[in-house]
């Protein structure tokens, strides 16, 4: 496995501290969990301008040149590819709400590839009304999952499980794993919705929102400003910190892994925190 670093840029005070749960969809005819409702084409869209445009490309440059293996001006970043939305495990399903989806939106991702080759993923929210960036994560995982997904289950969601960085696709009622700790997690198989909520549920369970866990704030817990909590290892709670605007069409959660901040970089952000973390692929 190798190490994978994020910057996480996020407007001043715009995380709100309140907690939510993401909001439970019917089952299907079939027993099983409905799928998350996907977001609609125009937001899409406006997601991928917002990680396009000239001031995300900037950012995406002094990204880039962070390290010292290009300046800012050789970098050239440029947004490859479509954007895609990004699953997150819910904490619904966890609890065992009837007819909660297995996963949740959580942000929309876009690659972006810099002119030595190396990838980033650029995260977008909907906030204050309009789509706004609020990570840079080195790597392409997100829109690898989600190509591989559509590639072993054909119109199946594509979600990440961050408290053990796995990727899974659910289609029906099976969970297919896509990447190593998915395997490792439910086997190469894959599982039944049904087991995978019994594995979740005895995992997470008692780190929902409301629990003890939460109240004491222990290990990235909900309590605490994302920029100052510090994630154990092993210990990450289900994603809940909102962060969708009130007027957002499409409901978003902020993923614990995010949240699991390891130290303070300076990319010359205006009016932004920058976060800086590692996170293992």
């Amino acid at each position: 496995m190798t190490r994978r670093t994020a910057v996480r840029a996020v407007a001043t005070g715009a995380l709100a501290t309140s907690l939510i749960g993401l909001a439970a969809q019917g089952a299907s005819a079939a027993g099983h969990p409905a799928a998350p409702e996907a977001p609609p084409r125009a937001s899409v869209a406006a997601a991928h301008r917002a990680a396009a445009g000239p001031e995300t490309l900037a950012t995406l440059a002094r990204f880039f040149a962070h390290d010292g293996t290009l300046t800012p001006a050789q970098a050239t970043p440029r947004v490859d590819g479509r954007t895609v939305p990004v699953y997150g495990l819910s904490p619904d399903f966890v609890r065992g709400t009837p007819g909660a989806p297995v996963a949740g939106l959580e942000f929309l991702a876009t690659r972006a590839v810099a002119s030595d080759g190396r990838t980033a993923s650029v995260w977008t929210v909907r906030r204050g009304g309009s789509w706004k960036v609020v990570n840079i994560a080195t790597g392409d995982d997100e829109t690898r999952a989600v190509a591989a997904g559509s590639r072993l289950a054909a119109g199946g969601t594509v979600f990440h499980e961050p408290q053990i960085n796995a990727w899974y696709v659910q289609q029906g009622d099976r969970i297919r794993p896509l990447d190593a700790e998915a395997r490792k997690a439910v086997g190469p198989g894959g599982t039944t919705v049904a087991a995978y909520r019994e594995r979740v549920a005895k995992a997470y369970g008692d780190k929902l929102p409301g629990s003890a866990y939460d109240r004491r704030g222990e290990a990235g817990g909900y309590g605490a400003p994302a920029a100052k909590r510090a994630a154990g290892p092993g210990e990450h709670p289900v994603a809940a910190t909102a962060v969708a605007s009130a007027d957002g069409d499409v409901p978003v959660a902020a993923a614990s892994a995010v949240a699991a901040a390891a130290a303070l970089v300076a990319l010359g952000l205006t009016g932004t925190t920058a976060v800086r973390r590692l996170r293992r692929r």
